[in-house]
């Protein structure tokens, strides 16, 4: 089954550009012009990676995002105009994995989303055996972590990057090695990436996310699991 891609942007150039380069990749491709379009067709069509453009008209890309996250896991990609920190953190926040600025290459897009599809299938055959830390109990291969009796629900993303962590506790791993790692990026990856994902996942599995037990920082040298 083709790998279906759900774009979500005004600019209808720039759709017409993103879907021929997707199509060279094989992929199916469905488009919205407005957020409220965009999650009619998600909840009809399911698709595997979600691209969505800040800048919409009615609901804006950070809505959208936040709306898709509240039912799903899927891979997004946040498009922005702008490269300053606030529109990048204020989407990663939302709850995508990735963004991109515009003007952008669409072959770097597609290689992204390569990246991203990669990532999902767990196609580095990777096993790990169930981990515990404190009360927290990390499954590899179920996809599932545990804080005490309560499950936590994590994006892949996230769940990728605690693993990563969780393979090797008290190892520091740099935010170039988990960009490497958990995104597959090296020479286009962004450390605001990793540092925004720590956070989230802070919130999630951590009893005070001010003052991490788990995934602490090792200034100047990146983040860790503490065993």
């Amino acid at each position: 089954m083709a790998t279906k891609i759900l774009t979500v942007e005004d600019d209808e150039r720039i759709r017409s550009a993103v879907k021929l380069a997707f199509e060279e990749e094989g992929w199916d491709v469905s488009e919205a012009g407005t957020g409220e379009e965009a999650l009619a067709k998600f909840s009809l069509e399911l698709p595997d990676v979600v691209l969505i453009d800040i800048m919409l008209p009615g609901i804006d890309g950070f809505e959208v995002c936040r709306a898709l996250r509240r039912e799903s896991d899927v891979p997004i990609i946040m498009v922005t105009a702008r490269a300053d920190t606030h529109d990048v953190v204020a989407g990663l926040e939302a709850g995508a994995d990735d963004y991109l600025t515009k003007p952008f290459a669409p072959k770097e897009l597609s290689a992204r989303i390569r990246a991203m599809l990669r990532r999902a299938r767990n196609s580095d055959g990777q096993t790990l055996q169930r981990i515990k830390v404190g009360d927290l109990e990390i499954s590899p291969e179920e996809g599932i972590v545990l804080k005490g009796e309560e499950e936590v629900h994590l994006t892949k993303t996230e769940f990728k990057l605690l693993v990563e962590l969780a393979g090797q506790p008290g190892k520091v791993f740099s935010r170039e090695v988990l960009l490497e790692r958990v995104w597959g990026y090296d020479y286009f990856g962004d450390g605001r990436l990793v540092d925004v994902h720590v956070r989230r996942l802070r919130t999630k599995i951590e009893p005070d996310a001010a003052n991490p037990r788990y995934v602490v920082t090792s200034r100047g040298m990146g983040y860790k699991l503490q065993p």
